[in-house]
């Protein structure tokens, strides 16, 4: 079929010609819909499911957190929320429990939104 052929090129093209801010964002965005597909998983006991997702959202936050640039004070905060949200995802894995993820999905949610906020004002990437 053509059509997701195209819509993989489309997605490829608009990561290419992302500005480091809108990758930053397109992470964010990431890392919030894979841990509401681990979220939904849960709760339909599609464990396996949820597990696959939960790894990929900490991915996010794992690079998220490597890419940090330390020479500005703002990382160190970062930082700590980064390493807050790693923690949450270890324990929403070992448990199963949707709640600590649904806490973690708000935090991220919480630090794109402010993310959105910094571009709009900055005018990066045409936010």
């Amino acid at each position: 079929m053509a059509l997701p052929n195209a819509f993989a090129q489309y997605n490829n093209s608009k990561i290419m010609t992302a500005s480091p801010a809108e990758l930053v964002l397109m992470l964010y965005e990431g890392a919030i819909k894979f841990c509401n597909i681990a979220i939904v998983s849960l709760e339909h006991k599609e464990i396996a499911k949820a597990h696959t997702y939960i790894i990929k959202t900490e991915r996010i936050v794992d690079h998220l957190r490597a890419t940090l640039d330390m020479k500005y004070p703002v990382a160190e905060e970062f930082d700590k929320v980064y390493e807050y949200l790693q923690r949450r995802l270890i324990q929403a894995n070992m448990k199963k429990d949707p709640e600590i993820l649904k806490e973690v999905c708000g935090h991220i949610r919480s630090v794109r939104d402010t993310w959105k906020e910094v571009m709009r004002i900055n005018r990066v990437g045409g936010v």
